[in-house]
């Protein structure tokens, strides 16, 4: 089975699935912004990674930034009308000109979409602007203050009515939030979320639109468990581990067979609180675990900030079939404001496999313009899909953490 050979059901079922996501969207708080990566392998289409700090906005294609603005109007103006001032929590990234690039690109967004934008962090305090791809970035004054006895951001000496936050807080919560109202909820940093909490909230709905289309849910998410509190400096640990990983391989490969894929299964061993491509390593088996070299093994337990990683979600790798036409593997990635697909771009890692990890140095970026075409409107469809439950999800996980 193709589910890029099986977009009319999708379409017959069009007004169904916009009305059920109607229902759901009204049940969660919709996240205000997202980013996912998806892998299509034609048999399954899953999102392998969700961003709820989403650091790419520069790759989006020109052409979406109305659209994309239009949006973020919307989901501030309906959590408050009398917003007018927006500012921007950056990471304290000084000399990613890819990422400082991404803040131009959000801040020119929030502008269009009618607010005032500023920039910048105590962090960033020494620096009065930052080395974009296309230019600088100039940075705002920004201090802690005691508003209403509660340490508190301001900016130029006055607190702005909204904090977008694009820092992943992956080491804490950043003093200062208390008493602002702030979007993304610092709650869902990696500091306290786990990638494992977002499949939990995703597998239901899953099973819910698989069943109204009418395709089993194993097409739309990729399988995965936990294992905890796995210190891999310790032999007993990695042996268990292992062992986990191959009764895992083998009920991949039992499903498999009974769908007659000619594939030999990959696991992805990954921070279950992790970013940035860090910690993240596929096996074949648990034996290539246990052979893995001290350097690579410290790579595994290795994350942002040096924090220690002890549980680990392994998750079913999944091929992807698009490439280029040298071959090359390739993955959308999907960004999404207030809950909708609004922006496509591709990435392609002509060094890797089609079951890689394509998220590296060598990882270049294509716009949906420039080269969607060649996957067509059918995967599209599917794409956009999995992607908007996946913001479902996300606003599940911050309904659970409040709980």
């Amino acid at each position: 089975m193709n589910l890029n050979d099986l977009n009319q059901l999708i379409e017959a079922k069009r007004q169904e699935i916009t009305e059920w996501m109607e229902k759901k969207r009204s049940e969660v708080p919709i996240p205000i912004y997202g980013s996912v990566d998806v892998r299509d392998a034609g048999w399954k289409i899953a999102v392998v990674d969700a961003n709820h700090f989403p650091a790419g906005f520069n790759n989006v294609a020109p052409e979406d930034e109305q659209h994309l603005s239009a949006l973020l109007k919307n989901h501030i103006n309906r959590r408050d009308e009398k917003c007018r001032w927006v500012h921007l929590y950056p990471e304290s990234h000084t000399r990613n000109a890819a990422y400082v690039e991404n803040l131009k690109t959000l801040q020119r967004l929030i502008e269009q979409a009618g607010f005032r934008c500023t920039v910048g962090s105590p962090e960033l305090a020494d620096h009065g602007s930052l080395a974009g791809i296309s230019g600088p970035l100039n940075l705002d004054i920004v201090s802690l203050q005691m508003v209403n006895d509660e340490e508190s951001i301001v900016v130029n000496g006055k607190q702005p009515d909204l904090i977008l936050l694009n820092n992943d807080l992956t080491e804490g919560i950043v003093p200062g939030l208390g008493t602002s109202r702030v979007s993304p909820p610092p709650v869902m940093g990696w500091h306290s979320r786990k990638k494992s909490h977002h499949y939990e909230a995703l597998s239901d709905y899953v099973s819910e639109i698989a069943e109204l289309i009418g395709i089993e849910p194993w097409c739309l998410i990729t399988d995965w468990f936990v294992s905890k509190d796995k210190c891999l400096d310790r032999e007993s640990c990695r042996i268990e581990l292992a062992a986990e990983v191959d009764d895992f391989i083998q009920q991949i490969k039992h499903k498999y067979h009974n769908l007659e894929i000619d594939r030999e299964p990959v696991v992805f061993i990954k921070n279950d609180s992790g970013t940035y491509g860090l910690g993240i390593l596929s096996v074949r088996s648990g034996e290539e675990l246990l052979s893995l070299s001290n350097r690579k093994m410290r790579k595994l337990m290795y994350s942002k900030g040096g924090v220690e990683v002890e549980n680990f979600l392994i998750q079913e790798g999944i091929p992807t079939r698009l490439e280029t036409a040298g071959g090359g593997p390739v993955e959308p990635v999907v960004y999404l404001v207030d809950g909708q697909a609004a922006s496509w771009f591709y990435r392609i890692n002509e060094k890797k496999s089609d079951i890689d990890n394509l998220n590296s140095p060598s990882a270049s970026f294509e716009s949906y313009t420039d080269v969607g075409h060649l996957y067509g409107e059918n995967a599209h469809g599917w794409h956009a899909l999995v992607a908007e439950l996946s913001m479902l999800a996300m606003g599940k996980e911050f309904s659970n953490y409040r709980q």
